[in-house]
């Protein structure tokens, strides 16, 4: 794993640590392509609108969100890209090669796999 990589993930996950912060970008995941404005996700969330602005500044800072502005408003949604990238990176890196380790997971994420339990 090159170092700016592991940088970039280790932001990522440390964003996603954090039991707010992880709610937020899965309710952000849940209504996506569509976005939310920080007061909605703060009251979502049951936390201070400031407090929030905090947390879609760490979860921004790690890629994980982007935000749009609309007249007045500030909308947020979560950004795909990087959490598939993300996620691809920590399974290749899983993998070192030998796909069977990792066969499992990946069955999970199929699509056509549904089971009590499965991953979204």
């Amino acid at each position: 794993m090159k170092n700016e990589n592991a940088l970039t993930i280790i932001e990522a996950l440390s964003a996603l640590a954090q039991p707010t912060r992880l709610g937020v970008f899965r309710a952000l995941v849940a209504v996506e392509p569509q976005a939310i404005p920080a007061g909605e996700l703060a009251r979502r969330s049951v936390v201070p609108q400031n407090t929030m602005s905090a947390h879609l500044a760490v979860l921004m800072r790690a890629g994980l969100v982007a935000s749009e502005r609309r007249g007045r408003s500030i909308l947020y949604r979560a950004s795909l890209p990087a959490f598939q990238a993300l996620v691809t990176s920590l399974v290749r890196d899983c993998c070192d090669g030998r796909p069977e380790l990792c066969a499992p997971l990946l069955f999970q994420f199929s699509p056509c796999h549904v089971s009590k339990g499965a991953l979204p």
